[in-house]
């Protein structure tokens, strides 16, 4: 009886690790595949992509020939969420995923890429800076293929330190589709458009 407790317990042991380690790690190729799906068509064979290597550790999959960079999906965050990303973006990308890596939370990060924009430490781009996102849920992907069905797109365009005044943006949407002004007068102002 024993015996049996102990292999019943090792099974659910098991089963659990390979459902929530290392099994989420998708193979390079459909990390790649989906991490490109919010890109124009034209774009997504030239952009350059960090997925989740088998520690589940972010890493350089492909390098780009053109300006965009993109990020596969990360395996322990609940339903599928790509996005991608001008390269005039990179360096506040970079640093937003170094300071998570150390345990930051959303307001750190925040606070700590401020004032390093402000003491000429982090460069923000001087020209509006593009991001495209696409994103669903986990019953709607296909992990064979890296595909997404009824996924969402929204498009954020980075432009630092815009104001309501400057841009005649509203600072929240009044219909949904509607672009808006997220964080107005910060470096992390950027024009919001999605399906809200």
């Amino acid at each position: 009886m024993k015996y049996i407790l102990t292999l019943c317990l090792g099974l659910m042991f098991w089963a659990g690790y390979s459902q929530s380690g290392q099994n989420k790690i998708l193979p390079r190729e459909i990390q790649i595949k989906t991490a490109v799906l919010p890109l124009p068509d034209a774009e997504k064979a030239g952009a350059m992509v960090y997925g989740y290597n088998s520690e589940g550790k972010l890493e350089v999959f492909r390098e780009g020939t053109n300006n965009m960079v993109c990020l596969a999906d990360d395996p322990e965050k609940e339903g599928i969420s790509v996005s991608c990303y001008s390269k005039a973006l990179e360096p506040f990308m970079a640093r937003g995923r170094e300071l998570s890596a150390a345990g930051a939370d959303f307001k750190e990060k925040m606070d700590t890429r401020g004032k390093e924009v402000a003491e000429g430490k982090l460069k923000m781009p001087e020209a509006p800076s593009m991001t495209y996102i696409y994103y669903g849920k986990d019953e709607d992907y296909d992990r064979s293929t890296g595909d997404l069905a009824n996924g969402k797109f929204r498009y954020v365009i980075y432009i630092p330190f815009a104001t309501t005044e400057s841009t005649g943006l509203p600072d929240k949407p009044h219909a949904p589709g509607m672009p808006w002004l997220m964080d107005p007068g910060t470096h992390r102002a950027h024009i919001m458009v999605g399906p809200f």
